[in-house]
């Protein structure tokens, strides 16, 4: 019986990291892609050598979060699948596109390339604004009325200006000179986007349902949750702060707004996990109700054990071995 309740829980925390790590490995990648029409052409080259070793692997992550929806949760997966259609349609355009730009933006003779990085520039915003849309309609379970719809299209262009400001954090560690320079005025600039987009969604989050209001302002849990918004703020406090000392200190830590950023992110994915836990499909489907039977599960597990690290350990070993500011853009 333990395990009846244990496993459902593994496979949802399993699910939440893949979704947490995708957001953030490929969210940089996509914010790139975003910031492109910003930066020449030179620069361009530079920003793409940034995330040539990491971006295909950074969507191995979204590739397991699905797969872990559809054999340990399919129930979810058919119920969520179904309500967000055309937006999963439109983020696999925009993936494809931005990968097969990618490819030949290099190879393509000079008159071509502009076209190949426009098409890169808009794979990486339908992927961003798609994936936006997708967390407003789910927060707001997963229906389509105007008011819902609203909300969604504000997520969507709040999470894309994220992933261009976390973009811009990873350029600031990856590059120097003035395309360094470039990425601090961005990163300068896309933090209000960030500060707005994670207040939009916190303060309606708990007004979604009355059982979500009562988890985060009820006691005494709202006392044990009050670290969460102090951690954010300093946060970004200390992001503001190291902005504003760069590029001026000689590179020295700019490796900080980035990882800065990435906790962020991770606190604002765990006061949503925490908002809509035990719930996969938001107020309809609990984790227990939807998850797959025990000894499916227990099968999956095995199988998930040894998946798991090889993709940890690759994407360890990538980040380590192309580690240092990016080098110039070669396909020789």
């Amino acid at each position: 019986m333990m395990a009846d309740l244990d496993l459902p829980f593994i496979f949802a925390a399993l699910l939440g990291l893949s979704i947490l790590i995708y957001v953030v490995l490929d969210g940089f990648d996509l914010g790139v892609g975003i910031l492109f029409p910003f930066a020449s052409e030179a620069e361009r080259d530079t920003m793409v050598a940034s995330i040539g070793p990491f971006w295909d692997a950074n969507e191995t992550w979204l590739v397991l979060a699905i797969g872990i929806l559809l054999v340990a949760f399919p129930i979810a997966h058919g119920a969520i699948l179904t309500q967000l259609y055309l937006p999963v349609a439109v983020m696999l355009v925009g993936l494809i596109l931005r990968g097969v730009a990618f490819e030949f933006r290099a190879k393509a003779p000079p008159k071509h390339k502009r076209a190949w990085d426009i098409a890169f520039c808009g794979g990486s915003l339908m992927a961003g604004l798609s994936q936006g849309f997708m967390l407003g309609l789910y927060i707001m379970g997963l229906s389509y009325t105007w008011w819902h719809v609203g909300f969604a299209l504000l997520t969507a262009v709040f999470l894309t200006v994220a992933y261009s400001f976390i973009g811009a954090t990873w350029l600031i560690w990856k590059t120097d000179g003035d395309l360094q320079k470039k990425a601090v005025k961005w990163s300068r600039e896309g933090i209000w986007g960030v500060i707005a987009g994670m207040g939009l969604v916190s303060l309606f989050t708990p007004f979604v349902s009355e059982r979500i209001f009562d988890k985060w302002f009820g006691l005494p849990q709202m006392l044990y949750l009050s670290p969460l918004p102090v951690m954010s703020a300093l946060l970004i406090g200390a992001i503001f702060w190291k902005l504003r000392r760069l590029p001026m200190d000689a590179d020295s830590y700019a490796w900080v707004p980035f990882v800065a950023t990435i906790a962020l992110f991770a606190l604002g994915f765990a006061g949503m996990a925490y908002s809509f836990y035990p719930f996969i499909v938001p107020e309809a489907l609990t984790i227990y109700e939807a998850a797959s039977a025990p000894e499916a599960l227990s099968i999956i597990l095995v199988g998930t054990m040894i998946v798991l690290p090889t993709i940890i350990a690759y994407s360890v070993l990538s980040y380590w071995i192309f580690r240092g500011k990016a080098t110039k853009l070669s396909y020789d």
